[in-house]
């Protein structure tokens, strides 16, 4: 077990197979009951890797998929965990990606006011992303994330042996979370990133993305102000998300976020912080490898009023993270409805199917 060199208070393991290392930490711990955490995917693929390196344990399985990231799978967890007499002492493995990753911690922090949690994400996404940080939460009235608390993990493991039970399209949609972090935090990388022109999700990618975001977190680990720099793209990229979970073409998480990474950026040119040079580069990355989609009039206003909804809202202020700068952050922007719209439309624009 050789975890990362992060500046946070729990270790995080990358490796691509992560069955000794697990199977160590959880003979170092003291618990009362082991429960392993799956949705019906991580049940099926993901599992299997595992399942002969776990000591003795109960598996709790769930529906997957965003749509059931809410209170009423919640009280399915809960449910489970109270008809197998879990008690104070137990200890909930998250098997999955970034939903299962959000709400099994969220209903580990909440039950008999806590139990202790390891999260092993199964998804690029998730292993970037929902994995480190100690945001855990569910989805409420159609809004992402709108209810939830900080509570670390004890542990992340990542295993890259998982993301080969991933279509490539779970692939992509993961990449956008690097994206955002070179664009926020590491301009060299992210040119470099412009010429490769190409999405690989190599342990180096994986790492690095960590390194990022760990010290962000470190700095901020309640999101007062700097760790709003990890917002970037999502403003807008989560209202889109919302909106389009309820249509016929459904978004993932990633490939929201990769739009709303376009529009905040174009934001970012409207007021000279970027230039348009820079701003079409990453427009052109992100039309290369993302999807395409067209919104109405009534589609965009809409979206528009879902950002109202926004946690980084304050005073009834739409605040935004936008660049400053390639490879700098600005948190706290106050953005109006206007720009907003404007900047989904450029999203929209030359896109091939409606909704």
């Amino acid at each position: 077990m050789n975890p990362l060199d992060l500046p946070l208070p729990y270790p995080v393991v990358v490796e691509d197979d992560i069955s000794g290392s697990l199977s160590f930490f959880l003979s170092r711990q003291i618990y009362s009951q082991l429960f392993v955490l799956c949705d019906e995917n991580t049940q099926r693929y993901c599992y299997p890797l595992l399942q002969e390196a776990l000591p003795p344990h109960t598996l709790l399985c769930v529906p997957a998929g965003e749509e059931h990231k809410n209170l009423d799978t919640c009280r399915e967890i809960w449910a489970q965990l109270t008809t197998h007499a879990a008690d104070r002492s137990a200890l909930l493995l998250n098997l999955g990606g970034g939903v299962l990753c959000d709400m099994g911690g969220f209903c580990a922090a909440t039950y008999k006011r806590g139990i202790r949690f390891v999260h092993c994400p199964t998804t690029l996404l998730s292993q970037l992303d929902a994995s480190i940080g100690g945001k855990v939460g569910i989805d409420f009235m159609d809004l992402k994330n709108h209810i939830g608390v900080f509570q670390n993990p004890i542990a992340v493991f990542i295993g890259s042996i998982f993301l080969n039970t991933l279509p490539q399209k779970e692939i992509i949609a993961g990449f956008a979370e690097h994206i955002k972090h070179l664009l926020i935090a590491d301009a060299d990388e992210w040119h470099k990133q412009l010429q490769a022109n190409s999405l690989k999700a190599t342990p180096d990618v994986i790492a690095r993305s960590l390194g990022i975001k760990s010290a962000i977190v470190a700095a901020d680990p309640h999101e007062k102000g700097l760790r709003k720099a990890l917002n970037f793209g999502h403003t807008i990229g989560h209202a889109i998300e919302s909106y389009c979970l309820q249509s016929h073409s459904p978004l993932l998480h990633g490939e929201a976020v990769a739009l709303g990474i376009k529009a905040e950026a174009y934001i970012s040119l409207q007021r000279q912080y970027i230039t348009p040079q820079e701003y079409q580069q990453l427009a052109t990355f992100i039309d290369t490898h993302y999807p395409k989609v067209l919104f109405s009039s009534k589609d965009i206003k809409a979206i528009t009023q879902l950002c109202t909804q926004d946690k980084k809202n304050e005073g009834g202020k739409i605040l935004c993270t936008l660049l400053g700068k390639i490879g700098h952050a600005l948190v706290n922007e106050e953005v109006s409805g206007e720009e907003i719209e404007e900047a989904i439309q450029q999203v929209a624009i030359n896109q091939i199917h409606s909704l």
